[in-house]
């Protein structure tokens, strides 16, 4: 049976709330929530981005086997990679622009037609 993190005594595995001291369960194995695992002799908290940036409040920091917090800091530098690499061909910039500004374009077409029929007119 797990235990609260608060008064350290036995609570069911399914419980939001410690039914002692009613402290409320937001990432300590509530139902739903990840359970993250070390494999081996390591420490979770040595790959944690809570833990390189010093913002981990989990109670076995920096000691932790099992954390519901864990986010792999390989993953996120690897994420943070693929956000800033926007792959946008100029047909696909244009079509964007488009879509984002319907009354400039309007106004785009209207001038270009002006230009086009006083062309004609001078002309003729």
């Amino acid at each position: 049976m797990p235990h609260c993190p608060r008064c350290h005594k036995s609570i069911s595995s399914n419980a939001i709330s410690c039914p002692h001291c009613g402290m409320t369960f937001k990432a300590y194995g509530h139902p739903g929530i990840t359970l993250h695992r070390a494999m081996g002799e390591e420490y979770l908290c040595d790959s944690c981005t809570y833990h390189a940036d010093d913002t981990c409040n989990f109670p076995q920091h920096p000691y932790a086997k099992e954390c519901t917090l864990y986010d792999d800091i390989s993953r996120s530098q690897l994420e943070a990679e693929q956000i800033y690499t926007p792959r946008y061909s100029l047909i696909g910039s244009i079509k964007l622009w488009c879509q984002r500004n319907p009354g400039k374009l309007g106004l785009l077409i209207l001038v270009a037609v002006s230009f086009l029929l006083t062309f004609m007119a001078t002309s003729n």
